[in-house]
């Protein structure tokens, strides 16, 4: 893998086996330093990766700052964090002492630092894409899913829920079901299963490439940390701490999910919103007109709008991106000016815009922190293409129609 830099290594006493777990991966070039020399190793070098052991130092938050602030993103890996981490640092414990898992997950990091030097070669004077870039902290978007049914699960669920959306599981069959359904960031694997369960549930992640690249934070007991999981961490201790050191390889993931929409908008040459996947109003308008004009030749027309009675800007972006996800292919939505979200549903009719309006709902009601609070759900409308209907009135009517439902 080319990284355009070398990896920095800061040693507390492990440098030798570190940049021998490093050279035998074949991750070139390696150097070593000190902790006295560290920040002007990263100043001069420019690194593609620092490793790190020996986060207890005092002048580790200054590093861990200078490092989050150079671009394009540069991994920090923590071996064996004794406390809990700055934002973009990410934890690697020893599992009996072996370095054996840190290439794989440098590896894995080290592809997200090649994918945001391609989004900012490409973005140019993009005033939406780096708009949409750098916004938001990245865990603002990120969603996770808790899997328990025992121990600390209310605890840490409430100790994620203050700081990202959670979704909750008290099965690995129910766990299964959301990932195949939502954008998630992470899975936190707590108590409440055997060993022989914690595996096979490891092995289907890894056995699948959608989930093959998912942190997964193991913090109770059982599983193969040495499987093919290259963000697979085991974390102990107090709630707090499983919750802050959780977060940075979460943070990654989104940024990553955030980076790749930002690609897939610059290749739609600007019509899809980086933030949502969705068109953009304009766009939407365009491809409604002609959906409009070519299902009067043949064919049904129905669009639905889905409101949400709390202004909540985190579940109106989780709603568009799961319904981006979901929807059929032949149709298209956007994310208004106004917080709703509108879909135009082709060769449908009334009856079959409602059915699948309600599928997504069923979806979204978990959108915002996994609860189920009314206020939480979105309303929706529909209505279908009439005769005499233009683009104008049938939006109209079916701002008409949320209002009588309201």
């Amino acid at each position: 893998m080319s990284q355009q830099g070398p990896i920095i290594v800061v040693s507390g006493g492990l440098s030798t086996a570190l940049s021998a777990a490093l050279k035998d991966a074949k991750l070139f070039s390696v150097i070593d330093t000190d902790w006295p020399e560290a920040a002007c190793a990263v100043e001069e070098l420019q690194p593609a990766a620092v490793v790190v052991s020996g986060a207890a130092d005092l002048r580790f938050a200054t590093l861990a700052s200078q490092i989050g602030r150079l671009s394009p993103y540069v991994p920090l890996i923590v071996i064996d964090p004794p406390t809990s981490l700055p934002a973009n640092a990410l934890p690697l414990a020893l599992v009996d002492g072996s370095l054996e898992r840190l290439s794989a997950r440098l590896r894995a990091a080290l592809r997200i630092r090649a994918l945001h030097a391609a989004v900012l070669r490409r973005i140019g004077d993009d005033a939406a894409a780096l708009r949409a870039l750098t916004e938001t902290d990245p865990i603002q978007d990120a969603s996770v899913l808790l899997v328990g049914r025992a121990g600390h699960f209310p605890g840490l669920s409430v100790a994620l829920g203050e700081r990202i959306g959670v979704v909750g599981a008290f099965s690995i069959e129910a766990a299964a079901k959301h990932l195949n359904t939502r954008d998630l960031d992470g899975i936190v694997l707590g108590e409440g299963f055997s060993a022989r369960v914690v595996d096979a549930f490891l092995t289907m992640l890894a056995e699948d490439a959608r989930f093959r690249v998912l942190p997964v934070l193991l913090t109770g007991a059982g599983g193969n940390v040495a499987g093919d999981l290259p963000n697979l961490e085991p974390i102990s201790g107090a709630l707090d701490r499983i919750a802050a050191n959780s977060l940075p390889l979460i943070r990654q993931h989104a940024f990553a999910a955030r980076l790749s929409r930002i690609l897939r908008a610059i290749d739609a040459r600007g019509l899809l919103d980086a933030r949502t996947g969705l068109l953009t109003p304009q766009a939407f308008a365009h491809d409604f007109a002609r959906a409009i004009a070519q299902a009067r030749s043949g064919g049904g027309l129905s669009v639905a709008r889905f409101s949400f009675r709390r202004d909540d800007e985190r579940a109106r972006l989780d709603a568009a991106r799961i319904i981006s996800r979901l929807m059929r292919p032949t149709d298209f939505g956007t994310l208004e000016r106004d917080g709703s979200i509108v879909v135009a549903f082709s060769d449908a009719d009334l009856r079959s815009a409602h059915m699948i309006a309600r599928r997504l709902c069923s979806v979204m009601k978990h959108t915002l922190h996994g609860t189920r609070e009314q206020q939480a759900e979105p309303d929706v409308s529909a209505a279908t293409l009439l005769p005499t209907d233009s683009p104008t009135s049938i939006l109209a009517r079916l701002g008409e129609a949320r209002r009588a439902a309201s």
